[in-house]
């Protein structure tokens, strides 16, 4: 699975450390923007991990977690797509969505999450 990397120029403001032992993985939710939209975000993804029975799996034989995060500021507003959504990132691949709406968030669980696969539409280059 191919993921995105922030550049030079797209440092974060914080260090995460996950090791090759941790098979957990975040999604790092931006809450400082848009009249709430991003805890919207965070709130639909966590019932969406629910649902679709992804919040705790097994995976090659190591059991996983998924958790979801809120953050104030994920420092990437100038590489965000303008619009009414929330930044997010998905680690550990580094994955970086702008524009996500509550109503993407079936869609990010069940494809990136669930499949591998980026959703295209909605990551930040």
């Amino acid at each position: 699975m191919a993921g995105h990397s922030p550049s030079a120029t797209q440092r974060l403001p914080f260090t995460i450390n996950i090791t090759p032992m941790d098979h957990n993985r975040r999604l790092f939710v931006c809450i400082n923007q848009k009249s709430g939209v991003g805890e919207a975000v965070a709130k639909s993804l966590k019932k969406e991990l629910k649902v679709q029975g992804l919040k705790k799996l097994l995976t090659g034989g190591e059991r996983q977690r998924v958790r979801v995060q809120t953050c104030n500021c994920l420092d990437i507003c100038k590489q965000c797509k303008k619009g009414p959504g929330a930044a997010l990132i998905v680690y550990p691949e580094g994955t970086v969505y702008g524009n996500v709406r509550p109503a993407d968030a079936a869609e990010l669980v069940a494809e990136h999450l669930g499949r591998g696969h980026v959703v295209k539409r909605l990551r930040i280059d």
